[in-house]
């Protein structure tokens, strides 16, 4: 019964001017042919019908192609077969020719026609399946839920004719619109109350003015979708928005999975940071502060000679300046990684930048020999003082730990080509090379290194290196030891502009 009535329904869904172009199309052969109503040239006309109908049969639809295969079987019988103008058929030739003629138009109409509506179909589906691949392939190209549900209703609008909603779950189980097409009055008639009870069941809801869709991935149900289709969708319509729902769905899953998968990760990272921090300054801490400690004990509470106090006073002294350079080092990575430091340049004499860093290094550097190469022609550079001064502070001091006593350290720059060229070699051991990648991440130390530190001098090199545009690299030297090479864009000095500043 279903099926009878939707072959009615195929039948009679025609445009009424359809059947207005069969009756004309049919009148004027009719008329064209009225030189051929004799005796010889009535079946000639049969075939001409024949060949109108399925030409007709190719553009029109089921019920119009029925018409025109029985009104052009009774014109040819009244106008054409003998006697005319009558609707009998006094031979028997021609009353099967007849049959056969109204047979063969009606099975030639109504198999051309559903020739071509399978066609249509196929188009459709053909259609349907390019725009799912298209949605595929841009949704891969997407990166966060926000960006998945943008592409999705612009591409639910392109191809469904329809306005969208998108629902996420927020903070505290509040509802929030990621995404949306439509005027704003449209958007005032979705129903919250029928989006929440989607999320709650995880099923479709509503019918007009919005249709209500949960996204259900295979592990996650996280969003609803409110679509507002011109009719409820059915049948290949309904297959299509199914499959084009579910791609939607499996991108959103796949993008809070990620999210998930970089908070835990972030998270491990987190823990595993903090161990590591609380472990080096609970160890690099211990040192000077039982030093300061316990020179300080012994000089409340003994009487010592004033060779013994100097000394103690001396051990409290570098003990001090370790633990301040340990703390100058934490918030000099806490200012990099906030974005807060700020690079201010200014006209500066390299040679003055090197004598204040030996200053400060002077007990580091006594079991050394610092070699220094600075060319006489040197120019004036613009760079940060203080910044630069705790970058060269850094090398020198890494080279004084990994050095053997007694060997060189080489200290030379040059300038070449708008660039201020720094380089710091020592003789140590190096690095071994695997590892070189690894040399400015923080809390990075080679295994078994007995030298102290939390292992972010050098990530603070980079950080400070980089704050004032340029690069810095590390490499072994064949001869033993390693070798910083720092580069920084400097103009060249206009000492007429310079006076005029100062």
């Amino acid at each position: 019964m279903k099926q009878f009535i939707n072959i009615q329904s195929r039948i009679f869904k025609s445009k009424i001017s359809q059947y207005f172009i069969v009756l004309l199309i049919i009148a004027l052969t009719v008329l064209l042919c009225k030189p051929l109503a004799n005796q010889q040239g009535y079946h000639i006309v049969s075939f001409v019908l024949l060949f109108v109908v399925s030409v007709m049969a190719a553009f029109l639809g089921i019920g119009p192609i029925l018409l025109a295969s029985s009104v052009s079987a009774l014109v040819w019988n009244y106008f054409f077969i003998p006697p005319h103008f009558t609707f009998h058929i006094s031979g028997t030739e021609d009353k099967l020719m007849f049959g056969s003629f109204f047979f063969i138009a009606l099975i030639n109409g109504v198999l051309t026609n559903r020739v071509r509506r399978q066609e249509k179909l196929a188009r459709e589906r053909e259609e349907r399946t390019n725009a799912i691949f298209e949605l595929t392939r841009d949704l891969s190209k997407t990166s966060g839920v926000k960006e998945v549900l943008e592409v999705a209703v612009s591409e639910i609008k392109k191809n469904f004719k329809a306005d969208s909603v998108c629902f996420m779950r927020g903070k505290e189980d509040s509802i929030q619109i990621l995404a949306g097409s439509g005027n704003v009055e449209n958007m005032s008639q979705v129903d919250l109350k029928m989006v929440d009870l989607v999320f709650r069941s995880s099923r479709k809801a509503g019918d007009t003015p919005f249709s209500y869709y949960p996204l259900k991935g295979k592990r996650l149900s996280p969003g609803v979708i409110a679509i507002s289709f011109e009719k409820p969708v059915s049948g290949e319509k309904e297959i299509f928005w199914t499959a084009y729902l579910t791609q939607i769905s499996i991108a959103v899953e796949r993008e809070l999975l990620n999210e998930i998968a970089l908070k835990a990760r972030l998270l491990d990272e987190s823990d595993k940071l903090y161990k590591t921090l609380f472990t080096l300054i609970s160890h690099e801490f211990r040192i000077p502060i039982a030093t300061i400690m316990g020179a300080s004990d012994t000089l409340l509470s003994s009487q010592t000679t004033d060779v013994n106090r100097t000394e103690l006073i001396n051990e409290t002294f570098k003990a001090s300046a370790r633990l301040n350079h340990l703390i100058e080092n934490l918030l000099n990575m806490s200012r990099l990684e906030s974005g807060k430091i700020s690079v201010r340049p200014d006209w500066c004499e390299i040679n003055d930048l090197l004598n204040k860093v030996v200053q400060t290094l002077k007990k580091e550097l006594e079991q050394f020999h610092l070699l220094v190469s600075i060319p006489d022609e040197m120019p004036l550079v613009r760079l940060d003082f203080g910044l630069m001064e705790q970058v060269i502070y850094n090398l020198i001091l890494n080279s004084c730990q990994h050095s053997p006593p007694g060997s060189a350290i080489r200290f030379e720059t040059d300038y070449n080509e708008g660039y201020l060229i720094i380089k710091v070699e020592d003789n140590g051991k190096g690095f071994p090379p695997e590892l070189l990648d690894n040399v400015f991440n923080k809390f990075f130390r080679v295994d078994n290194s007995k030298t102290g530190g939390l292992g972010l001098g050098l990530s603070i090199v980079k950080g400070l290196v980089e704050a004032h545009k340029g690069t810095v690299k590390v490499e072994n030297l064949q001869s033993g030891g390693a070798r910083f090479t720092i580069y920084i864009p400097s103009e060249i000095p206009d000492m007429k502009k310079i006076k005029s500043e100062q």
